[in-house]
């Protein structure tokens, strides 16, 4: 067997809880001071400079407003836990922390290259389990093809769809929109959620999507 896809024995242990838990404590806490977002947050600065390797996973734990970890946790509570259910909680956490810490180490690096060219990108900070989130939403509808999310609570939307329209609006605002959200960190949660399924799990999204709407 490939030790890539060596699956790990199934066990559920509700990991999801115990992540939103330790995101509202970090919350709380840079609430109280608010240079832990600094700290924790990853930086080419923070990274590079300063040695602040523990960056590419406290970022995921980090959030600058209550909107920020309030979508955050709830995409998190609302999918995390079905998800993990599915999978186990082992392959849950390693999706979701494999994933995550790769976003970060990507981002970290792109803005360590750019800030060659505007020193701003050195002290550019990111915060926030997005990049991750986007990641799961992505294992999710690859897990439950058919589910529907309601949109707004009225307008249902099948799952793989969602993903689409993410991917469009995420890749549309990276080049157009000029607020402070990080949106390739989502772009490269859905990449790498993708290389996740087809690299370890042995599972193709498309071949799946179709099969599942495939009339019969």
């Amino acid at each position: 067997m490939n030790p890539i896809r060596r699956p790990f024995r199934y066990s559920y242990y509700n990991a999801t809880l115990y992540l939103i838990g330790i995101n509202v404590l970090v919350f709380i806490l840079s609430y109280f001071r608010p240079a832990l977002t600094s700290f924790l947050g990853i930086s080419p600065g923070g990274f590079f400079i300063a040695h602040r390797f523990w960056q590419p996973v406290t970022y995921m734990f980090t959030h600058g407003s209550i909107m920020h970890i309030l979508f955050n946790m709830l995409t998190l509570l609302f999918f995390g836990t079905p998800t993990e259910k599915a999978i186990g909680t082992k392959e849950f956490l390693l999706m979701y922390f494999l994933c995550g810490i790769l976003i970060g180490l990507l981002s970290v690096t792109a803005l360590y290259f750019l800030a060659r060219y505007n020193v701003f990108f050195y002290y550019y900070n990111l915060i926030g389990a997005s990049g991750a989130i986007y990641t799961l939403l992505l294992v999710y509808a690859v897990i439950f093809p058919k589910a529907k999310i309601f949109i707004w609570g009225i307008l249902p939307v099948p799952a793989p769809l969602l993903i689409v329209i993410y991917f469009v609006i995420e890749l549309v605002s990276q080049f157009s929109s000029v607020s402070n959200t990080a949106h390739y960190a989502h772009l490269l949660g859905l990449l790498l959620g993708w290389l996740y399924l087809v690299i370890r799990m042995g599972i193709h999204p498309v071949k799946v999507w179709i099969e599942a709407y495939r009339r019969r």
